[in-house]
C-alpha cells in the first residue's frame, strides 16, 4: 500500500502519535503538476504527475538546550512512517543544541479544512488555454514566426501538524507560461512570460502579437559598445533584481555587518532612504492574485528561517515604504538576537510606485536609451554592496526619439538592486510579472518598469 492511499491529515496524525520526542512538527506536502511543451508551432509533450513529501521535525530537550532533527522523504509507505519518525528523533539526539531553538508555536487547534482531501491539478487546467495556443500557432505560422515554450501548473496542499496542537492547511496554485518566438532562420528571438494561478488570465494571442512586434524591431541590427546607458527595465527584470535583494535582506546578517543593509559602524540601515522615488516594497499573503501561505512552512532551518517557527502567522509587511527601508527578514530567534521586529519571509513581493504609466508611454518619453526584455544568469559578485552580474537576453532594443529603432547586441551588466533603486528616476505601472531568472523558485511578483539613467552594461555579450 502506498502513502497516497492514506489521507494526508491521517499521515500527519499518525506520525505525531508515533513521536517520542519532546516536540514534533510534521509537514505533508501533496503535489500535482500538469504541463504542456511545444516547439516549431506544434505541441510536443504533455503530462501529469503526483507526489507526496513528508517532513518530520523532532525536538529533544537536553541539559544544554533543545536540539532538532529534520528528515524529509518522498513516497513514504505506512511501513516506512515509524522509521522516518525515529530517524528524525535520532538526528535530534545526535545534534548539539539548536541555535534557533524556540518553543513550538501554539494557537488554533485545527483549521476546518485540515481533514479535507488535497486539491489536485490536471490537464483540464489547460481547457481554454490549449485551443487558444493552437490558434496562436496558426497565426505565427502565417506570419513567419516559430513559437517555442512551455506551460506548467502545480498545486501543492501542505498539511502542518504539531505536538502543540496546530493543525494547519494551505493550498498553493502556481502556474508559469514561457513563450519564445523565433524567426525561421533563428537569427532573431523574443521572449514573454506570465505567472498565473489557473491559466484563465493568460492570452496566447496577445503574447504572440507582442512577440511579433519585437521580432519586427529586430530586423534592424545596431552594434553598441559597453557603457552606461539610460535603460528601461521591464517588470520581469525589476522582479529578478528585487527578489535577489529580498533574499539578501537578512536582519541578522545586516546587524553582523555583512550586507548592503549594514550601517557603517554598527547596526542596520532600517530607517534610511534607499530611493527618492515614492516606492513601497511589500509582501502580503492575502495579496489578490498573488496569495501565498499565511503561516510559516519551514522544511529546514537556516538564515532567517527556523523549523521552530512552523505555523507562525504571517501578516502584510512593508520592507520599504515610500523609499525608506522599514524591515529586514527575521525569525523569532534572529529577531531576539538583533532587537528587530519578527518579520519572516513571505512568498510574494510587490513594488508599488504610485504611477500609472505604461512601458509604452515610458518608451515614448525616451530620447535615447535601451529597452530590455529580461535578465539571465544573475550571480552575486559582492555581498557587501549586493553587486550582481548577469546577462541580457532575447532582445535589447534601441530607443530613439520615443520610438524603438532596432535591436542591439546583448550585454553583461554589473549592478546592485539597491543602487538601481537609488538611481531610478521613473517608475511605471505595477503589474503581475514572471521573474524569468528565478521562476523555478519564486513566481508571485508584481512590479513596475523602472527608468535607470546610467545602467552599467559592463561588457558586450554574444548571448542570445
Amino acid at each position: 500500500m502506498s502513502a497516497r492511499s492514506s489521507k494526508p491529515h491521517e499521515v500527519v496524525e499518525r506520525a505525531l502519535e508515533l513521536s517520542r520526542a519532546d516536540g514534533c512538527v510534521v509537514i505533508a506536502d501533496e503535489q500535482s503538476t500538469a504541463n504542456l511543451r511545444w516547439a516549431g508551432n506544434a505541441l510536443t509533450t504533455n503530462g501529469v504527475t503526483r507526489g507526496r513529501t513528508l517532513t518530520v521535525v523532532a525536538t529533544v530537550d537536553g541539559k544544554e538546550g533543545t536540539a532538532s532533527g529534520v528528515v524529509s522523504r518522498s513516497a513514504v509507505t505506512p511501513d516506512e512512517l515509524e522509521p522516518l519518525v525515529r530517524a528524525a528523533e535520532a538526528a535530534a539526539r545526535g545534534a548539539g543544541p539548536a541555535e534557533d531553538a524556540q518553543p513550538l508555536v501554539t494557537g488554533v487547534a485545527q483549521a476546518p479544512e485540515f481533514t479535507e482531501a488535497p486539491v489536485e491539478t490536471s490537464s483540464a487546467v489547460f481547457a481554454d488555454f490549449a485551443p487558444a495556443l493552437g490558434e496562436a500557432f496558426a497565426r505565427a505560422r502565417a506570419g513567419g514566426r516559430e513559437l517555442y515554450g512551455f506551460a506548467n501548473h502545480e498545486l501543492v496542499s501542505s498539511y502542518v501538524g504539531t505536538s502543540t496542537g496546530l493543525r494547519l492547511r494551505h493550498d498553493q496554485p502556481n502556474g508559469t507560461l514561457e513563450l519564445n518566438a523565433k524567426s525561421p532562420d533563428r537569427t532573431r528571438s523574443a521572449w514573454a512570460g506570465r505567472s498565473t494561478r489557473d491559466f484563465k488570465d493568460v492570452d496566447p494571442a496577445a503574447l504572440d502579437a507582442e512577440l511579433a512586434v519585437r521580432l519586427g524591431w529586430a530586423e534592424r541590427r545596431v552594434e553598441l559598445p559597453a557603457g552606461r546607458y539610460e535603460t528601461l527595465l521591464p517588470p520581469t527584470a525589476v522582479a529578478d533584481l528585487l527578489i535577489y535583494q529580498m533574499w539578501s535582506a537578512s536582519g541578522r546578517d545586516a546587524v553582523e555587518g555583512r550586507t548592503v543593509f549594514s550601517k557603517p559602524g554598527g547596526g542596520t540601515r532600517v530607517g534610511e532612504k534607499l530611493t527618492d522615488l515614492p516606492l513601497t516594497l511589500r509582501s502580503d499573503p492575502n495579496e489578490p492574485g498573488l496569495e501565498s501561505a499565511p503561516f510559516v512552512i519551514a522544511h529546514s532551518s537556516g538564515g532567517d528561517q527556523s523549523v521552530f517557527d512552523n505555523g507562525l502567522p504571517l501578516t502584510a509587511t512593508e520592507w520599504m515604504r515610500e523609499g525608506e527601508l522599514r524591515h529586514l527578514t527575521t525569525s523569532r530567534h534572529s529577531a531576539g538576537l538583533t532587537g528587530l521586529p519578527v518579520a519572516p519571509g513571505i512568498d510574494n513581493i510587490v513594488l508599488d510606485g504610485g504611477e500609472d504609466r505604461s512601458l509604452e508611454e515610458m518608451v515614448a518619453n525616451t530620447e535615447r536609451g535601451l529597452l530590455l526584455t529580461c535578465l539571465w544568469y544573475i550571480r552575486e559578485v559582492d555581498p557587501a554592496s549586493l553587486l550582481l552580474t548577469g546577462l541580457t537576453r532575447d532582445g535589447v532594443y534601441l530607443v530613439e526619439n520615443g520610438e524603438v529603432t532596432g535591436e542591439v547586441n546583448n550585454f553583461r551588466f554589473n549592478e546592485s538592486p539597491v543602487g538601481v533603486l537609488g538611481r531610478a528616476t521613473e517608475a511605471g505601472r505595477t503589474e503581475k510579472t514572471l521573474p524569468r531568472e528565478w521562476s523555478d523558485w519564486f513566481t508571485r511578483a508584481a512590479m513596475p518598469a523602472l527608468r535607470v539613467p546610467d545602467f552599467n552594461m559592463s561588457s558586450v555579450s554574444q548571448g542570445v
